[in-house]
């Protein structure tokens, strides 16, 4: 398990890294963040049993796509694209409902339909929208840079845990929901995702406009809005009997599980870019 965990970091992080530093001659992570969000919505909506609606299926992997690539739509009407989106998500395709044969447990398909969109697209967009959010005079690739430190804080902050838990871990976190889960290495996700923060204060081309204290504040908030999200899938898995999302990243289970820390850790630095930064 561990060396398959090591051989999918060697060549994912890489890939993930190049996608994200260069913009052009087009935007490389939303084109990655757009496959990864298919992937990982194909595997929500097959553990939910949306997968067995074809017409919901195609909606709602239709406006994760549309959700992940909003932030570069940009039009002059009144009604911004994201109030569309979410408008033609709710109201179009409960639409479809009605032409199929069977109605028997549609409506709550439809609902999980929702919940995929927004728990994987809209998140994802999020991290679209920090890398292709204006910098500072002073910080011109801020946005990169943030979503940088999102990324390397939680996969920091998830190494920390696991292999501290692994090795010193005895008090269960959340034993109901994810027996392997401790505190101790909760601890050392939290310890981790600080230090990597610290380290985007150094002169160096990741440098961010941050104080020590915004600095510290920031990654305990990576970390454990990280490790909640983590949580929150998990227990998506067991009300739905479910291990692992996939098989597509061994050692790491599916595209779903190693998303989970990222959509909720991102959205608390977007929050802190769109909100003190800009």
């Amino acid at each position: 398990m561990l060396k398959k965990r090591v051989l999918t970091a060697l060549w994912g992080i890489p890939l993930l890294v190049i996608a994200i530093w260069f913009a052009t001659p087009i935007y490389w992570f939303t084109m990655l963040a757009a496959v990864a969000g298919l992937l990982g919505a194909v595997e929500f909506f097959r553990i939910t049993g949306v997968a067995k609606t074809l017409p919901l299926l195609l909606a709602g992997l239709l406006f994760t796509v549309l959700f992940i690539i909003y932030p570069h739509l940009h039009c002059n009407w009144n009604v911004p694209p994201l109030t569309i989106l979410l408008m033609a998500a709710v109201v179009l395709a409960p639409i479809l409902l009605l032409f199929m044969p069977s109605k028997e447990g549609l409506f709550q398909s439809w609902a999980w339909m929702l919940g995929g969109i927004l728990y994987i697209g809209w998140l994802l967009g999020l991290l679209v929208a920090l890398r292709i959010g204006p910098g500072t005079a002073a910080f011109p690739e801020a946005g990169r840079n943030f979503l940088f430190l999102a990324l390397l804080a939680t996969f920091g902050s998830d190494t920390a845990a696991y292999f501290v838990g692994k090795a010193i871990g005895w008090h269960k976190m959340a034993p109901r929901i994810s027996p392997g889960k401790t505190w101790e290495g909760a601890v050392a996700g939290l310890l981790d995702a600080v230090i990597i923060a610290l380290l985007f204060k150094i002169d160096s081309p990741l440098q961010l406009p941050l104080s020590y204290w915004q600095a510290v504040v920031l990654g305990l908030l990576i970390s454990i809005f990280g490790q909640c999200g983590d949580l929150v899938e998990s227990l998506l898995k067991r009300n739905f009997g479910v291990k692992d999302s996939g098989t597509l990243m061994p050692g790491h289970g599916g595209i779903l599980d190693r998303l989970d820390s990222i959509l909720f850790a991102g959205a608390v630095v977007y929050l802190y870019y769109f909100l003190v930064v800009l």
